[in-house]
């Protein structure tokens, strides 16, 4: 393995980090905040460890698949640690490991806090900590390929161990072109919504923070009640952009490059707007037979918290956790779900649910008719065996992990709901689960163990867990 290029990459991350620091300090600048010199100490922390780690390019530049996957995995974690300084040096988290949960759960765009008073944390601090969720959102790799050009397999072995989905391919010929366009796309539609909320009538501030968290479909808020205090209008824009935010960012490209026709075509997005449609309507219906909530106020409600939960974004109009076993029980199901492939929201991926039906579909028929030849297609075209295999070992690995966090987490003698909902809302990068963590709650009752745990599950979701899952391996580390 080629550990010198993997170092060289690693220390361009941080630097990029010291640099990411710099709007936060601006903001304490603004508001004249003293928390201004955590960040602006992390930041030459960062920049001085990334000048040491990466002060020459290696003469050797191979970079192959394992590079890739272990360069990702080190990189999101080497990120965190220096993430959570601001925190740590202003005092706003004083604990270590409760600082690099919160920026953890930031960076992976998950949302789970272990804060229980948000609105007392300094402006500066409560801006890097929502920009950790933008920065996240669409992978500090992925915006580094922008910037630092690299030779060979290099970009798409980064670009394929970062971005989630199923599979991974390039928009454009070269790899930094697709990284290009895919950050256009999403600074796009990050200054639209920024815009349509300051019409809004919403502080500026908050717009801010709220674009980041939508963007990144992170879900930090800077009420203590999350969107709860924000006017019907404010809560329509932000659901309307987690939706968005959801979808496979090929169909944007597409439609910029004229082609809607191909766009719409996606069946993945399809299924993915016709769950939230089902769901939303299954859910208004409940609250209103069970509820005193008007038709109205119950889809508006349902509409936000079943575009908050399917796209993982994480926030909340209302403590959902009190809503009927029905409606909970829907959402617990879209938390273990996610968005689409290609999109900044995490979980398992609508993409490799069709992949399994189709796979289903296909076993039955040759169940029935064992001589027929029946290919799995996908967007009317035959789908990779290489992509079918691995969805069907993701989906194995996945409930391993899942298993092995809820028996490690129930140590801490919770309640079953509790651990299995903060697995899953932590591995699917979602942040409130139901129960103790619900979107009224925080996590800072876990002990350290658990909260380990938890923070290894927010990686693993984020990186779609093979990345972090070969850092483990003795096999990776070896020289073939």
């Amino acid at each position: 393995m080629n550990r010198r290029m993997c170092a060289f990459i690693i220390g361009w991350v941080l630097r990029l980090e010291a640099v990411l620091m710099v709007p936060a300090m601006i903001c304490a600048v603004y508001y004249r905040e003293a928390a201004g010199l955590s960040l602006l100490w992390s930041a030459l922390i960062c920049m001085a460890a990334g000048l040491v780690i990466a002060w020459k390019r290696p003469e050797d530049t191979a970079f192959y698949a394992r590079e890739g996957l272990v360069t990702v995995a080190l990189s999101w974690v080497v990120m965190s640690v220096f993430g959570s300084l601001p925190f740590v040096f202003s005092g706003a988290i004083p604990n270590p490991v409760n600082a690099l949960f919160e920026t953890v759960s930031g960076f992976t765009t998950t949302g789970a806090s272990i804060l229980s008073d948000v609105e007392s944390l300094p402006r500066c601090i409560l801006f890097w900590r929502s920009f950790t969720h933008w920065i996240g959102g669409m992978g500090v790799l992925v915006f580094l390929l922008t910037l630092l050009p690299l030779a060979g397999g290099s970009p798409m072995n980064l670009m394929r161990a970062e971005s989630p989905g199923p599979s991974v391919g390039r928009l454009l010929p070269r790899v930094q072109s697709t990284a290009k366009i895919l950050y256009k796309i999403y600074i796009g539609m990050t200054l639209t919504q920024f815009v349509l909320l300051l019409i809004a009538r919403m502080p500026a501030f908050d717009a801010m923070l709220l674009t980041f968290g939508t963007a990144g479909t992170g879900g930090f808020g800077v009420l203590n009640d999350s969107l709860g205090s924000y006017t019907a209008v404010q809560q329509g824009i932000v659901t309307v952009f987690m939706i968005l935010f959801g979808v496979n960012f090929s169909f944007y490209f597409l439609i910029l490059a004229k082609n809607a026709k191909q766009a719409f075509k996606i069946e993945e997005i399809r299924l993915y707007l016709a769950i939230i449609v089902i769901c939303i309507a299954a859910i208004a219906t409940n609250l209103i037979l069970t509820h005193t909530d008007t038709p109205l106020s119950a889809m508006h409600h349902a509409a936000f918290q079943v575009g908050s939960i399917m796209t993982t974004t994480g926030y909340s109009t209302r403590d959902f956790s009190a809503w009927p076993e029905f409606s909970r029980t829907i959402l617990l199901l879209l938390m273990m779900l996610g968005a689409c492939a290609g999109s900044t929201g995490g979980g398992f991926k609508v993409a490799r649910l069709l992949i399994l039906f189709k796979t289903v579909r296909k076993e039955v028929t040759l169940l029935l008719h064992p001589h027929s030849v029946k290919r799995i297609s996908m967007d009317g075209k035959p789908m990779d065996g290489d992509v079918i295999r691995g969805t069907q070992v993701f989906l194995t690995v996945y409930v391993l992990i899942f298993l092995g966090s809820f028996l490690l987490i129930s140590l801490d003698g919770f309640s079953t709901m509790t651990n299995f909902s903060a697995v899953a809302a932590t591995i699917g990068n979602i942040g409130p689960g139901l129960d103790l963590v619900g979107p009224a709650a925080n996590y800072s009752f876990f002990s350290v163990p658990a909260k380990l745990v938890l923070i290894l599950d927010m990686l693993a979701g984020r990186l779609e867990l093979f990345p972090l899952l070969v850092l483990f391996f003795r096999g990776t580390w070896k020289k073939f």
